[in-house]
């Protein structure tokens, strides 16, 4: 637009998705990935950041755990403290 100097942009997006159906996705997810011990990992949501404890054999199945989070509606944030263990 002519004249136009600026645009603020002051829009905050909320997430749609409720922190239990993230969590509850993201562990369906990885019950459904071979690789991964779903049984050692814990999964805690707060809003959509996601946070991944427990073990895996390898880095391998760490990163898939971590992937797994991702592809979760509503996810913003992973940080992943899983440690590896062979």
């Amino acid at each position: 637009m002519v004249g136009v100097r600026g645009v603020t942009d002051m829009i905050q997006l909320e997430p749609t998705v409720a922190p239990t159906e993230i969590k509850e996705k993201i562990e369906a997810a990885l019950r459904r990935i071979a690789d991964v011990a779903a049984s050692q990992i814990t999964v805690e949501v707060d809003g959509g950041a996601v946070t991944l404890k427990g073990t895996e054999r390898n880095w391998h199945e760490r990163e898939q755990a971590e992937r797994a989070a991702w592809s979760a509606l509503g996810v913003t944030r992973v940080e992943n403290h899983i440690a590896v263990s062979p």
